[in-house]
C-alpha cells in the first residue's frame, strides 16, 4: 500500500496485490490515518482482523461514478459523515454557513453534502442496489432513532430509514463492527444480523422482536411533543451496556426500527490494542498540494488517555455515544505513543493534551460500574457527588509525571476539559498544585457554563458555589507558587431554563469578576441530548415539568449580548434586554452599572427615563469600547497590554493620547470654545 496508507485508488490496490476489497469506507472527512479520526480506527481494526479495506474520502455526491473508484467490495460499504455531524460542521448555531472546514484539505468548505450519511448511502444505492451498507460515526449514532433536527426544525425519522442503509453500528463501534464483519464473512445475510449489541436494524416482522421496550410510534411523536419527551427519557435510561433493554419504534404500522443494547465498554487491553494499530499519524500525501488537513494540527501531538464521561451534562451527547463508564489506556500504551511523538521532526517539545472527554477522569466513578453498570436514574456528580464516588487523581498524576520525564519534552499541557467540581472534591491538593505548576500555559479553560442555579440545574451542572470554591483554590495555589495564571470560563447563553433574568445575573457575575469573555457559545440544539429535548418540547424529560426556552432569535441575541455587555456593538441589545428584564438600574454611572446611558435614553437610579443633556453621555460608546478592549487585553493575555494601551500615532509622529495633549484646531472646536 502506498506509503503505508490504506488504498484510495485501483492503483493502490494493484500495488498491494488486492483484486477485491472486503469493505469500502466512504467518509465525509479527508483521509487522515490517525487514532483521533473514527474512519482510521475502524479501518485499521478491520485490517488487523484480516479484512481488506479501502477509503473513499469526500466523494463527489453529484457523480455516482465517484463511488465506484475502488470497485465493488466483497462484503459491503461502511459509511460515516465524519468526526462531526455534517450539519454542525456546516452551520453555526444561528444557521449561518461556516466559512471553513478543518476536516477538508486546505480547510475548504463544501466538499461534503448536508446530511452526508443519507446522501452517501443514496449515492451507493444508485449503483449497488443490494450490497450491505453499514453506517456509523457520530451523525448516524445520534440520529439512530426518531430525533429532533434543529436545522429543518422537524422531528425526523431514524436515519436508518432515510438513508436506506441496512444496519447502524452506533457508539464507538469497535466491538460491533468486527462482529458484523465476521457475520457477513460467514455467509449470513445482512437482514439476519439482528443479534449484535451496539447495532440498530430494521424489520417488518414484529414477532421477531423479543424482550424489548416499545417506544411510542413515530406518528404519535409527531402528534404530541409530550410523547417525544417520554420516549427520549426511556432512551436515555437505556444507554448503559449492563442494564439497558432492547428498544423499538414503529413507522406506518409496518416497519420496526430496533435498537439493541449498547456494546460493552472496551477493556484496558482492548483500548491499548486500538491505539497501537499501525497508523501513519498524518493525512494522506495526496493532500499535500492543497495544504494538508488543518484538523491534524490539534491532535498530532496529543494523547488520548480515556473515553466516556459520567459528568452527565444535559447539553452533551457523550452519554449516547461513548457512555458514562470510563475506559482508559494503560500508562505503557500512552508512553509508547508519546515516544513516537517526541522523535517526530516537527515536534517542538510540547505535548498539547493528555486526556479525553474529561481529562481528570481516569477510572469509573465507582467500583460497581464495571459489573452492574451505571445508575439509570441518578448522576454521579449532580446535584451532589454520590457517596460512592471515588475521587482520586493519583493515577493521572503518575502518568503526567512520567510524560514530563520523556526526552525532548519541554511541557505537557492539558487542553481537554478539567472537571473542576471533581478536582475540588479531592481533599489532596497535590494534583491542583502540579496542574498549576506544570500543565497550564497562563490560562486554564474550565466550563462552569452559567452561574444561575436555576439554569445550572437544567444543565446538570454543579451549583455556582462549587465553582467559586474552585476559583479561590486555583487563585490561592497560583499565588503560593508565585505564578500569574488566569481562568477562562466557558459560558453558554440561551440554554433551556434561562430567561433574561438569569442572563442579567450572569452579566452581573462577570462585572464583579472583572472579566469579559471574547467568545460565548449560544446553546446549540444538536441531536440526542436532554437539552435538545427540552428545546423542542418545552419539557424536562426527567421530570416532565415545563421549561422556559428562548427560541426567538432576537431574545437569544439579547442573552448573548448581556454576557458581552462591554462590547459597544452590543449596546442597543443590552439596553433593550435590561429594560425588558426590569433592570434599568444597571444603566448609569455607578460602579454596579453594566453600561452608561446615552443622551437619548438615560435613566435615574429608580429606572425612570430622564434627559440630563450631559456631554459625557455622547462618549459612552467610546468609553465602553476602550474598556472592552483594554480589560480583555489585561485579563486574557498580559502580553497584549502594552500594544493594547498604545494610542494612535499621527502622521507627524506625535503620540495622540486621551489626556495631556492639545486638541487639533478645527472649525467645530473653535466655535465650541467661543
Amino acid at each position: 500500500m502506498k506509503n503505508g496508507f490504506l488504498p484510495i485508488s485501483k492503483e493502490d490496490m494493484r500495488e498491494a496485490g488486492i483484486d477485491q476489497l472486503d469493505f469500502v469506507y466512504v467518509c465525509g472527512d479527508a483521509y487522515v490515518d490517525h487514532p483521533s479520526f473514527g474512519h482510521a480506527i475502524i479501518s485499521r481494526l478491520l485490517e488487523a482482523h484480516g479484512y481488506k479495506v479501502g477509503i473513499i474520502a469526500q466523494p463527489d455526491w453529484h457523480d455516482k461514478e465517484s463511488i465506484n473508484i475502488l470497485g465493488e467490495p466483497r462484503l459491503g460499504f461502511l459509511v460515516s459523515a465524519g468526526n462531526m455531524d455534517s450539519m454542525v460542521n456546516h452551520y453555526s448555531v444561528s444557521k449561518k454557513r461556516r466559512q471553513s472546514d478543518a476536516f477538508t484539505p486546505g480547510g475548504v468548505m463544501g466538499k461534503r453534502p448536508d446530511y452526508a450519511t443519507v446522501v452517501y448511502c443514496n449515492l451507493i444505492r444508485q449503483t449497488y442496489k443490494h450490497k450491505p451498507i453499514i453506517i456509523g460515526g457520530i451523525e448516524a449514532s445520534l440520529r439512530r432513532l426518531a430525533h429532533y433536527d434543529y436545522w429543518s426544525n422537524k422531528l425526523k425519522r431514524s436515519i436508518l430509514l432515510d438513508s436506506g442503509a441496512d444496519i447502524i453500528s452506533y457508539g464507538m463501534g469497535e466491538h460491533s463492527i468486527i462482529e458484523i464483519a465476521d457475520a457477513l464473512d460467514s455467509g449470513l445475510d445482512i437482514k439476519d444480523i439482528t443479534f449484535i449489541d451496539g447495532t440498530v436494524y430494521k424489520t417488518r416482522k414484529r414477532e421477531d422482536i423479543y424482550d424489548a421496550i416499545e417506544l411510542p410510534h413515530y406518528e404519535a411523536l409527531l402528534a404530541d411533543k409530550k410523547e417525544y419527551a417520554k420516549s427520549f427519557y426511556v432512551q436515555y435510561s437505556n444507554t448503559d451496556p449492563f442494564v439497558a433493554k432492547r428498544l423499538f419504534e414503529t413507522y406506518d404500522g409496518k416497519m420496526f426500527v430496533v435498537q439493541n443494547p449498547p456494546s460493552k465498554p472496551l477493556t484496558q487491553s482492548e483500548m491499548d490494542q486500538v491505539y497501537s494499530l499501525p497508523y501513519m499519524r498524518t493525512y494522506h500525501p495526496s493532500y499535500e498540494e492543497a495544504g494538508g488537513v488543518p484538523a491534524i494540527e490539534e491532535v498530532k501531538f496529543s494523547l488520548v488517555s480515556n473515553r466516556g464521561c459520567y459528568g452527565g451534562c444535559s447539553f452533551c451527547a457523550l452519554t449516547f455515544h461513548q457512555g458514562r463508564i470510563i475506559q482508559t489506556r494503560s500508562h505503557e500504551s500512552i508512553l509508547a505513543e508519546a515516544n513516537q511523538i517526541v522523535w517526530e521532526p516537527d515536534f517542538k517539545g510540547y505535548i498539547h493534551d493528555v486526556g479525553g472527554p474529561t481529562a481528570n477522569f481516569r477510572a469509573p466513578a465507582c467500583d460497581k460500574q464495571l459489573t452492574k453498570g451505571v445508575c439509570p436514574h441518578k448522576q454521579c456528580l449532580f446535584p451532589q457527588p454520590c457517596k460512592n464516588l471515588k475521587v482520586d487523581h493519583k493515577d493521572y498524576l503518575s502518568l503526567l509525571r512520567k510524560l514530563r520525564q520523556l526526552p525532548n519534552v519541554k511541557k505537557v499541557f492539558i487542553r481537554s476539559g478539567i472537571r473542576f467540581d471533581y478536582l475540588i472534591y479531592d481533599e489532596d491538593r497535590t494534583f491542583l498544585r502540579e496542574l498549576c505548576e506544570h500543565h497550564v500555559s497562563g490560562q486554564l479553560k474550565v466550563a462552569p457554563e452559567h452561574i444561575s442555579n436555576a439554569v445550572l440545574e437544567k444543565m446538570g451542572k454543579p451549583s455556582v458555589e462549587v465553582y467559586k470554591k474552585f476559583v479561590k483554590a486555583y487563585k490561592d495555589m497560583n499565588e503560593k507558587l508565585g505564578k500569574k495564571q488566569y481562568l477562562v470560563p466557558y459560558l453558554m447563553s440561551s440554554h433551556p431554563g434561562s430567561t433574561l433574568k438569569e442572563a442579567v445575573e450572569l452579566a452581573e457575575f462577570l462585572r464583579d469578576l472583572g472579566y469579559m469573555p471574547e467568545q460565548v457559545q449560544d446553546f446549540y440544539p444538536t441531536p440526542s441530548t436532554i437539552s435538545t429535548c427540552m428545546y423542542y418540547t418545552g419539557l424536562d424529560p426527567r421530570t416532565m415539568e415545563p421549561v422556559y426556552v428562548a427560541v426567538n432569535p432576537h431574545e437569544k441575541a439579547m442573552q448573548r449580548a448581556l454576557i458581552q455587555y462591554r462590547n459597544p456593538k452590543n449596546y442597543d441589545l443590552v439596553v433593550e434586554a435590561l429594560t425588558k428584564a426590569g433592570r434599568t438600574d444597571l444603566i448609569g454611572f455607578d460602579k454596579h452599572c453594566l453600561i452608561r446611558p446615552r443622551r437619548e435614553h438615560s435613566f435615574d437610579r429608580n429606572g425612570a427615563k430622564n434627559d440630563r443633556g450631559n456631554n459625557s453621555h455622547r462618549s459612552s460608546s467610546k468609553n465602553d469600547r476602550d474598556n472592552f478592549h483594554s480589560k480583555n487585553s489585561v485579563k486574557n493575555d498580559r502580553r497584549t497590554v502594552t500594544s493594547g494601551s498604545r494610542k494612535k500615532i499621527t502622521a507627524s509622529g506625535n503620540n495622540q493620547q486621551n489626556t495631556g495633549t492639545k486638541k487639533k484646531k478645527t472649525i467645530r472646536n473653535i466655535h465650541k470654545k467661543k
